[in-house]
């Protein structure tokens, strides 16, 4: 088959896929936004790839402004005439798409049903929910009136894709009442890319002069659904110690927060880096004693933080303040890999963990045995090739 898969944030786990599906014989065209913050996988060629797989990078000529309503509303709107351009040329016999607004995702519909192409929506956020909160705080009345009419182009592209592939159960149920028919839905959980077997962070550690710190690592997007807050108070509860250290690896809003209470309150302890290259990734995660996740009670079930899973390949011990009903919390849980809290909590399970580095060490052996066992790409892969096959016989 010739195969669309549309990633507009270019993340590790889909890129992945696409060189799956184009190394059992599918030609594969993975498009991404190359104007988007945030962390990117292994997108340049690489000398194994099938020659039956093209990466391709989208550009207008500026970033997008992700907090901006009305000039992320113009960008989304051009970008996704720039892919559907791209979809119709390559003429696929599927599209599969995520990682964007309903905005992108009902321009990339039509552009496939103009095709004859099946198109399935790859649901890793219900973005309105988190639009309808923002956008509220920020306009009043006429705010909740844009969020209203996102939610609602949102489900009503959702209902009419010819199939949905949500990462998560919990979204089944949300989807049936938004309109969408249960037999559309395929659930197939994220993953993560697995990491080099020779992945050592000492280097990691000494280019940024960590030392022998302990190191208390935030790695990822730090949005609209996860409070900077939680991880500066983090950062004013450690101070105090001055071999800890909390490292954020992060850009865009919830950054530039953090540097602006960093240099107010001359949090030394504070440590801020940009996204690190995919090569790097390994490296980073193994410089951690502890690695962390937050995401704001408000998100639930709606929101799963792929970062985890990343953390989970590292071996090291996670420290996650996120809503215990989320898809996350409990694969922490399952996997025996970490402590799942409250954000009030987050200080004091931060101090046990590092008091007892025996079971940092069982959380991490236990994370990674986990990944080994639950991320096999080739799984993942045959079970996106049934969602497809479903969605064109449909």
């Amino acid at each position: 088959m010739r195969i669309l898969v549309h990633d507009y944030c270019g993340h590790a786990f889909q890129v992945e896929l696409s060189r799956w599906l184009a190394a059992e014989g599918h030609e594969v065209l993975h498009l991404y936004s190359r104007e988007i913050d945030s962390p990117r996988g292994a997108l340049a060629p690489h000398p194994n790839d099938s020659p039956s797989l093209t990466i391709e990078g989208l550009a207008l000529g500026r970033r997008v402004a992700k907090y901006a309503p009305l000039r992320r509303l113009h960008h989304e709107s051009a970008y996704t005439r720039l892919a559907a351009r791209r979809l119709r040329t390559f003429r696929p016999d599927a599209v599969l798409s995520g990682n964007c607004t309903a905005v992108v995702q009902r321009g990339l519909l039509r552009a496939a049903r103009r095709s004859g192409a099946p198109f399935l929506y790859w649901l890793q956020d219900i973005y309105s929910d988190g639009v309808e909160r923002t956008l509220a705080q920020r306009f009043g009345v006429p705010g909740r009136l844009a969020a209203r009419l996102h939610r609602r182009l949102e489900f009503r592209t959702l209902a009419v894709s010819d199939a949905v592939v949500a990462i998560t159960p919990d979204f089944a149920p949300i989807l049936t009442t938004g309109g969408v028919a249960p037999e559309r839905v395929h659930v197939i959980e994220n993953w993560a890319v697995a990491a080099p077997a020779h992945a050592d962070g000492a280097a990691w550690r000494a280019e940024h002069d960590l030392g022998e710190r302990f190191v208390l690592l935030y790695a990822g997007t730090l949005g609209l659904k996860h409070d900077p807050e939680v991880l500066l108070a983090l950062a004013r509860h450690c101070r105090d110690t001055p071999h800890m250290a909390v490292v954020v690896v992060s850009q865009g809003l919830g950054r530039d927060y953090l540097e602006t209470a960093r240099q107010r309150e001359g949090l030394a302890n504070l440590i801020l880096l940009d996204f690190q290259p995919v090569e790097r990734v390994a490296e980073m995660h193994a410089a951690a004693d502890i690695l962390l996740a937050v995401l704001e009670p408000y998100a639930g079930v709606l929101s799963v933080p792929s970062k985890v899973l990343g953390y989970l390949r590292s071996g090291r011990p996670i420290l996650a303040a996120i809503p215990a009903d989320n898809l996350a919390a409990r694969t922490i849980s399952a996997a025996g890999a970490g402590l799942v809290v409250a954000p009030d909590e987050l200080a004091a399970a931060a101090d046990r963990l590092y008091r007892d580095p025996g079971l940092r060490t069982r959380f991490g052996r236990a994370g990674a045995a986990y990944a080994l066992v639950h991320f096999d790409v080739a799984a993942k892969g045959r079970a996106f090739l049934d969602a497809i096959a479903a969605a064109r016989r449909a």
